[in-house]
Order: structure tokens, then sequence, then C-alpha cells
């Protein structure tokens, strides 16, 4: 698969991967590089130059509520409640007003929002309103969740806190997710979190590196293996000439 921008230049070629399911997949890669292109190019809010995307076996043509991505700006509407930025996700899917009010209490417990529904986003902190994102993505029922850099803009406590229950919090039982795919420049977190780095490098960019992180969870920065991962992450990120 390759993108190249309406100006000609090729941002990423021969990009080709497949991910498992109740796989935590991180891309990695130098500022510019095209990561966050790539997570838009598989949700198909872009199309390839080149190349297609397969979900479960079929091409993806179009968006579709299968695939959801969760921005790196902190976007909940203001006017509406927890609750209704929720059912949000949901106006598009022909359901009735019970199941979605349904669905969005549920995915709102699934964040560790309950009880919080009828709270306005002035009322909430950061890291609230970013699990509300969060919640309006699961409730649509995805496959696939995209997330490009969804802890930036919170100050590191409370990304500390919510990078400590998101792995648990997208694949549990009440969920449909099957895989998850992060972009993020934060590498302790990226190895906190995944099971698999994807490292990005080159012009135009490609798949340099595909690491299987084998360590349990919960993961620390003080485990010397963490620091080995570390190591041959930066190893691939040196720039390539």
């Amino acid at each position: 698969m390759s993108y190249k921008y309406p100006s000609g230049k090729e941002v990423f070629k021969s990009i080709s991967f497949s991910t498992q399911e109740n796989e935590f997949v991180s891309i990695v890669g130098p500022s510019g590089i095209g990561k966050s292109t790539l997570l838009r190019v598989i949700g198909r809010l872009i199309p390839p130059t080149t190349g297609k995307i397969f979900l479960m076996g079929e091409e993806v043509l179009k968006p579709t509520y299968k695939i959801a991505l969760i921005h790196q700006s902190i976007a909940t509407f203001p006017w509406m409640t927890a609750l209704e930025n929720v059912k949000l996700g949901l106006v598009s899917r022909k359901l009735s007003k019970d199941e979605i009010n349904y669905k969005a209490m549920k995915a709102l417990e699934v964040v560790g929002l309950k009880g919080a529904e009828n709270l306005y986003p002035k009322e909430m902190s950061g890291g609230m309103r970013q699990r509300v994102a969060i919640a309006r993505a699961l409730a649509a029922d995805p496959l696939v969740l995209l997330m490009d850099e969804p802890f930036v803009h919170l100050d590191e406590l409370t990304a500390e806190g919510l990078r400590h229950e998101i792995y648990d919090m997208l694949f549990n039982p009440d969920t449909t997710l099957k895989t998850v795919i992060l972009v993020s420049h934060n590498l302790n977190e990226v190895l906190e979190l995944s099971d698999r780095v994807l490292v990005m490098n080159g012009s135009p960019a490609k798949i340099v590196d595909d690491l299987i992180i084998d360590m349990p969870r919960p993961r620390s920065a003080k485990d010397p293996e963490f620091d080995k991962y570390l190591d041959k992450i930066y190893s691939s990120l040196t720039p390539i000439r």
C-alpha cells in the first residue's frame, strides 16, 4: 500500500501488515513520516494511492463503523452531556432509542464513567472527557480501534492513570474490539501497552521493523527487558541515509 499527497510527494510505499485478534499494535516513527496519514488510510478516511485494506477478509472501500478513530484532540461537544456525546456515535446506525441508550450507557460503564452520564464536558477533567471519546467509539461496536496520540493532551499523571487501564478497558468482554492500532511518539507508553510495535522510517516511509513485545503485564520501565526493547526501537528510528 502507498500514499501520495496531491502535490505528488510520496508519503509511504510498500506498507503491508496484518493484525491478530486481541492484538494491540503501535506504530512509531520520526515526526512527519506519515503515521497519522497511515491511520486515516487504514480507516478509509482517505483512499490509498495504491493497494487495498481488508477487514475480516472483506475489502474496505469507504469509512465504516467497524473501524473507529480516536483523535489526539479531546473531541467532546460542550453543549452535550457525556451520555449525549456517546449517543452521537450511534446516530448513523438503524437502532431504536432504547438500544442506543443501552449501548451508550454500557460504553460509559466500560470506560469507568458509570454515574457520570449527565455531566457536561466543562464539569469533567481532561481524562474524563477522553474516556467519553473512547466510550463513543466503543459504543458503535467497532472491530478495529485506531488511536492517534490519544493521551498527548493530558497531563502526565492523568495520562499514566488512563494508560494503566486502557488495555483491559478496550479488550473488555463487553466490547467487540479485535484489534487496536495506536500511533504515539511516547516510546514508554508504546512499550507499556503494545503486543507489537511497527517502526516506520525512510523517505518515502516503509516499515523497517516489526517487534513482538514479549513482556508480561503490568509492565514497568524499571524492568531491564523494558530498556532492551527501547534500545531496539531507537536503533530502528536512527535516520536512514
